[in-house]
């Protein structure tokens, strides 16, 4: 089977590019929501019925959505469900808010403490990291994970940089046992 990625990259493509500029930030919410929605096990058994047409999925998960959702995503969203790709939703959200983001010179951050992190703390982070990474304006999403010990763990797209404890005792333990 192809790639999830390689499935989703030409319809993420194909929506931005009719995206106008406003639109963007407003259609990257309703993509996430409905790929959020579509992946539920529930409406994965219905797009699988084949009595359940296209038209009908797409207006049953448009319903359940807090959003309102326009009609072009709408028609979007109809489109996949035609072809069958409504497992790629997630994806291809993923790479529409990737090239929004690029497109506003921006990037998403994850930043996974063993330790909540607010204020002065956080703000000082993210202007060193802002620093690392070109001065790009940095949308942060901040995890707790109390099994990194300590330390901090920053995923910028598909860069990495692992500070946490566990890293660093993984390390230590793999150059021991070397």
């Amino acid at each position: 089977m192809a790639d999830l990625a390689t499935i989703a990259r030409p319809y993420a493509e194909a929506l931005f590019s009719s995206a106008q500029p406003t639109d963007l930030a407003s259609w990257s919410e309703q993509l996430s929501e409905l790929a959020q929605i579509a992946s539920a096990p529930e409406l994965v058994l219905l797009a699988n019925n084949p009595k359940v047409s296209a038209a009908d999925l797409s207006q049953l998960i448009v319903g359940i959505a807090k959003t309102k959702v326009s009609e072009k995503v709408l028609s979007f969203l109809r489109l996949l469900n035609q072809n069958q790709r409504l497992g790629v939703l997630s994806e291809i959200a993923a790479q529409f808010n990737l090239l929004k983001n690029q497109s506003e010179g921006a990037a998403d951050v994850m930043i996974t403490s063993a330790f909540p992190i607010e204020g002065e703390a956080l703000s000082s982070l993210l202007a060193s990291l802002k620093k690392r990474f070109g001065g790009k304006e940095l949308r942060s999403t901040i995890l707790i994970d109390p099994s990194l010990i300590g330390g901090i763990r920053v995923q910028v797209g598909d860069e990495v940089l692992d500070g946490s404890v566990k890293a660093r005792l993984a390390q230590m333990q793999m150059s021991l046992s070397a």
